[in-house]
């Protein structure tokens, strides 16, 4: 599945950077001292004077060069799981995470602030809240969100991105009430006497959408809640801009509709999408995926189709990932599938009959096994032994399953930073297995490479962050989650990040380490993340990322 990609135009001057080291994360871990940029690709990379030598053999111009003096080089960050679009779209919704409100009157006074800044019929919304970090334990309810506004729409998101609470307006906009049946793959909760408590989930989250924005049905959580094109385009350059103040060079986005295709083309036309970005369109799509043809990666060095990305459960931050048997928290919700087997098993062995990458989410232990049974089916009927199949979250797999995982390849996309946000949340929805949220030793130690992402917006883009609590399962509250040998080290937690993603995205021929013909994508830092202590690592600055061997991100410029 190595994917070559139709090159775009690059910086032909030749750029020789030097630093204290250099990471080059290729097959042998090397430290390297010096690395010459030809042409946007790295045209050697080693000591000093082996790469002045490389620069007067292939180029008559004398190289430019740059001492980055104390500082240390990584490969760019690669962020394989993503939606950046949402991520710029939450940026100007009203924070309110657990920084900015501990509690429900906390919140509805942040969200009543804002409705007064922005008088007429305008949304209010809010994201960031989880309810277990929350004073009151539980969701806020739609008579809360009411005292906020009863005349015009408020949405606050949980910090899961699967939902959330509406107030009265929206449901009675939406013709919701207490005999609207639950959608396929979402969930209008009530409470006790069967009254709507204004907390919705996954696929009821298409009321919210509006009349002419992205419907996806079952597919997966809308979150596709629709703004003028001009407003999109200035929330993705914003989200673009906090992707490289973390050192990210290159995103996988994992919920591609025709809102973000149309954005990233727009984007793309005027010269202004810097990041690379791999598309994994959703499910829901997949008919007109293969009608089109789209048997294979397209694009080019910055804007490309990946794969197909799919739900098999829901989250549990918002406790909607599947459990049969009930939540030790809650033991009448039990969460749910998107899709019966025989759907989602139809709808995976079709795109992978004709090569095509899939990419689903899954948490729950019963919903990871219907996503490997049904890979292991279709690879059974169409081998494949470079397929990279993946698994989004993965949150709770069995050891055995991880141990088929090895087998069949599938490559498991987790995000550390959910546990360093919310751990405590799982243990408490689901007792004393979710302390192996996110078990990244056990991969290691079945020899399943180990992928890290960021979800954003559920967690920041911080790559220095998500390696840090990688290597330290220690929680914003301070709690060490699980034992042990479920850490991994930093330097797999850095491989993680960078090469490992760029393999699973298909990209790890351009990006994802720093060798020669590669393409020059790398980030600058104030100290050496294999050097200091671990709990020290999301301390370190990302002082410049370079893509392509342009600087495209100064600290403070």
């Amino acid at each position: 599945m190595r994917r070559s990609l139709t090159p775009a135009a690059a910086d032909p001057r030749p750029q020789l950077i030097t630093a204290s080291a250099i990471h080059t994360i290729d097959d042998a871990d090397s430290v390297a001292e010096a690395l010459l940029v030809i042409g946007g690709r790295v045209a050697a990379v080693g000591d000093l004077e082996s790469c002045r030598a490389e620069a007067a053999r292939v180029s008559a111009l004398a190289p430019r060069e740059i001492d980055l003096g104390e500082a240390v080089v990584v490969p760019g960050f690669i962020d394989a799981h993503a939606h950046p679009l949402m991520y710029g779209q939450m940026m100007t919704w009203v924070d309110c995470g657990p920084e900015r409100a501990s509690s429900i009157p906390e919140i509805v006074a942040l969200l009543s602030a804002a409705a007064a800044a922005t008088p007429g019929d305008t949304p209010v919304r809010g994201y960031g809240y989880e309810q277990q970090n929350l004073a009151e334990r539980r969701h806020p309810n739609r008579h809360e969100l009411d005292q906020v506004s009863t005349s015009r729409q408020v949405y606050l998101m949980n910090a899961s991105g699967h939902g959330g609470v509406v107030n009265s307006f929206t449901l009675e906009q939406a013709g919701i009430d207490r005999t609207t049946p639950d959608p396929q793959g979402g969930e209008f909760f009530r409470d006790a006497d069967g009254e709507l408590t204004g907390e919705l989930s996954d696929a009821a989250c298409n009321i919210l959408t509006g009349v002419r924005g992205v419907k996806v049905g079952h597919h997966g959580p809308n979150f596709h809640l629709e703004d003028e094109p001009a407003e999109h385009l200035r929330q993705l350059e914003a989200a673009q801009e906090r992707f490289l103040a973390g050192g990210v060079t290159a995103i996988g986005d994992c919920q591609v509709t025709r809102r973000e295709f149309d954005m990233y083309l727009r984007l793309a036309e005027r010269g202004e999408l810097t990041t690379r970005v791999s598309m994994y369109v959703l499910s829901h799509l997949l008919d007109e995926v293969l009608e089109l043809g789209l048997h294979g990666a397209f694009g080019n060095e910055t804007l490309s189709f990946a794969g197909i990305k799919l739900y098999a459960d829901g989250t549990l931050g918002g406790w909607t990932a599947y459990f049969p048997d009930g939540y030790v928290g809650d033991p009448c919700r039990t969460g749910q599938l998107y899709h019966s087997s025989e759907e989602y098993d139809a709808l995976v062995r079709r795109a992978h009959a004709v090569g095509l990458q899939t990419a689903t989410h899954a948490q729950s232990p019963d919903a990871i096994e219907m996503v490997i049974s049904t890979i292991e089916r279709a690879l059974a009927d169409r081998p494949d032994a470079d397929a990279r199949h993946r698994i989004e979250h993965c949150g709770l797999p069995t050891g055995e399953q991880i141990e088929r995982m090895a087998r069949a390849g599938i490559r498991p996309v987790n995000q550390p930073q959910h546990y360093y946000n919310w751990g405590e949340g799982v243990t408490d929805a689901i007792g004393t297995p979710g302390e192996r949220f996110n078990p990244l030793g056990e991969f290691v130690a079945a020899g399943v490479p180990v992928t890290i992402s960021s979800d954003a917006p559920v967690a920041d883009p911080i790559p220095l962050e998500a390696i840090q609590v990688a290597a330290t399962r220690v929680t914003r509250r301070g709690h060490s989650l699980g034992p042990g040998e479920l850490r991994i080290s930093a330097r797999e937690a850095l491989r993680g990040h960078t090469i490992n993603g760029a393999r699973s995205i298909g990209r790890e021929d351009d990006l994802g380490s720093l060798e020669v013909g590669k393409l020059a994508d790398f980030a600058v830092l104030s100290a050496d993340p294999l050097a200091v202590d671990a709990a020290q690592i999301g301390a370190i600055d990302v002082l410049e990322t370079w893509i392509g061997g342009q600087r495209r991100y100064r600290k403070d410029s």
